[in-house]
């Protein structure tokens, strides 16, 4: 008998990777290596991703060095190789469609994948000075009988996030 998990798997329901929202980056990254981990050779799309792409393995014939072609590969560089193109293919599928104007470019997994946490976290420098100025302006901000309570639990919800 055919479950409804494995209908929805029949139907698509685990095709698609998931989409980045802005303000949950932490999130879709890990969902993101998870439905990675989750393809065939996961490991190795995974890879790719965090490694970088397959290096191209050289031969030489007739005193000239050249790349080997696809055709050529071992059956793992082959695999390998296929991996690279699909964790490519996998990041940009799950970004939406202004995220993937500007990062559609890189051909390398671990670059794109560098370039997204860069636009979506900045450098670990200016999210620092962004929490600073968070905390800073929550330390200002005290609840006086009379004033607005919203605007109180919009810095209580802010301080949650970080």
């Amino acid at each position: 008998m055919t479950t409804l998990a494995d209908k929805s798997l029949l139907s698509g329901g685990d095709n698609k990777p998931p989409m980045l929202e802005k303000h949950l980056y932490d999130s879709w990254k890990s969902r993101m290596e998870l439905y990675m981990m989750n393809r065939p050779h996961g490991r190795m799309i995974l890879a790719s991703v965090e490694k970088g792409p397959l290096v191209w393995p050289s031969i030489t014939e007739d005193g000239v060095t050249r790349l080997k072609e696809y055709v050529e590969l071992t059956p793992a560089e082959a695999i390998q190789a296929d991996c690279d193109i699909k964790a490519i293919n996998i990041i940009l599928q799950g970004l939406p469609t202004e995220i993937y104007a500007l990062v559609s470019q890189h051909r390398v997994a671990k670059d794109l994948w560098e370039k997204i946490k860069l636009l979506m976290q900045g450098t670990s420098l200016t999210k620092q000075e962004r929490e600073c100025k968070l905390y800073d302006e929550f330390d200002k901000f005290t609840y006086k009988k009379g004033t607005d309570s919203r605007m109180y639990l919009l810095y209580c919800r802010i301080l949650v996030i970080l």
